[in-house]
């Protein structure tokens, strides 16, 4: 069996994963290849979970019962994990949402409800570009519907790249922010942010950074971005489900109102008017996601336990052997870049005329979950004139032998298929 640099002790960290020793279909070893859409969570986390529920549940804030405050210190005691995990200045710069997809549309709605200098309207533009996931696209449509504003993108190199030899004319003195994905969910592909911040700041335009695929596998520093807003998500990084969290500069995060009203986002309530709590519980409406906020506070002392600079290591190794070995697939095209220079570890592609999902089917038989479809970037299928990709997409537990098994159940669907 092909071994990789002793980077990471894979043998040791699957078995902090239960599931990973898992037989599907009748005794076949599951070879779960589908960490882009879902990573799977470790026993420390899940205890973790588990302890929550059965000794501090309660509601957070205001309780002057004891489980109450210990649900307070835990639920913020993860908020401080989280800003130090990203490097922010100050923990309340970081709200818990409960995904990626509620903290972009959060961005996209306090930007058309704001006042000057922050404001969207008929006479501005929004930028972003064409390999985005449509959770950074959508809101930014209806952004744009709803305030007339200008939607403008990047488009894409045929080798999975963004295409940035028009940036001048893309980011322009009407634009008022820039939003773009730091990793490709579909493609893989890692952007070169600096060229795009610059330009953006150069005519004072705000940054907003989809990390949902750079967070899990890389470290992740907001200061060093130069961004003013990052989203992510707990499920792609060891997480539960029903968790994310947006970053943002405490300036904007003052300035900017609130994108839900109710419970604990409030400082005084009249039946004229009201005032709002500074943030983060300006922008965390309701009961929020408290487990889950706890349990992303497990996750983020797992995974710096194993050190995220040796997590990128490990995948940007296991990346180079599997792209190596699709290549060698007689008739399967990647769909991005074919090497793995600045590429993260999740690579789509197509074999031969088989559809997507034929082959994510028969894979599925041979014990093999692999994720098919569009992957909710259909833009980057259109551009490329595919109707779908496979997807396989690999994390800090996933090994080499796992990326033989995917080689051979590819031949096993070209013999199947004839």
């Amino acid at each position: 069996m092909t071994q990789l640099p002793g980077l990471l002790d894979t043998e040791a960290i699957r078995k902090d994963f239960p599931i990973l020793g898992r037989e599907v279909h009748e005794g076949k070893k599951l070879v779960y290849l589908d960490s882009a859409a879902t990573s799977q969570t470790p026993s420390q986390v899940i205890d973790v979970l588990s302890e929550y529920y059965e000794r501090y549940n309660a509601n957070v804030h205001r309780g002057v019962h004891v489980l109450a405050e210990e649900a307070t210190a835990l639920y913020e005691g993860a908020r401080d994990k989280v800003a130090e995990f990203i490097n922010a200045p100050s923990r309340d710069e970081v709200i818990f949402t409960k995904n990626a997809s509620e903290s972009l549309n959060l961005v996209a709605n306090m930007l058309g409800w704001a006042d000057e200098p922050y404001r969207v309207d008929h006479e501005t533009e929004i930028v972003i570009t064409e390999m985005e996931h449509h959770s950074n696209i959508v809101p930014w449509q209806l952004l744009s519907q709803r305030t007339g504003a200008k939607l403008k993108w990047f488009g894409l190199t045929e080798d999975g790249r963004l295409d940035l030899s028009n940036i001048d004319e893309i980011i322009t003195e009407k634009t008022k922010v820039v939003s773009l994905t730091l990793v490709s969910n579909l493609m893989g592909t890692v952007n070169p942010v600096e060229a795009i911040v610059r330009k953006a700041q150069d005519v004072g335009a705000l940054v907003v950074f989809d990390a949902s695929q750079a967070a899990p596998h890389m470290p992740l520093d907001v200061q060093a971005l130069q961004a003013d807003f990052v989203a992510f998500t707990g499920h792609k990084m060891c997480g539960p489900t029903g968790i994310g969290v947006l970053w943002g500069r405490q300036e904007l995060l003052e300035d900017l109102p609130p994108f839900l009203g109710g419970g604990e986002m409030i400082e005084t309530v009249s039946m004229s008017s009201s005032t709002y709590a500074p943030a983060p519980h300006k922008f965390e409406a309701g009961t929020p996601p408290i487990a889950q906020a706890v349990g992303l506070g497990a996750a983020v002392d797992y995974l710096n336990s194993i050190g995220m600079e040796r997590i990128a290591e490990h995948e940007h190794a296991l990346t180079e052997y599997a792209v190596k070995r699709l290549l060698e697939v007689p008739d399967l095209r990647i769909i991005g870049p074919t090497t793995a220079e600045d590429r993260g570890a999740a690579i789509s592609f197509t074999l031969g005329d088989i559809h997507p999902h034929d082959v994510g089917q028969v894979l599925d038989e041979e014990g093999i979950a692999v994720r098919v479809g569009h992957h909710c970037a259909r833009p980057v299928c259109l551009r490329y004139g595919i109707p779908a990709t496979t997807r396989a997409s690999f994390y800090l537990y996933s090994t080499p032998a796992e990326v033989d098994a995917l080689v051979a159940g590819l031949e096993h669907v070209r013999n199947f298929f004839g």
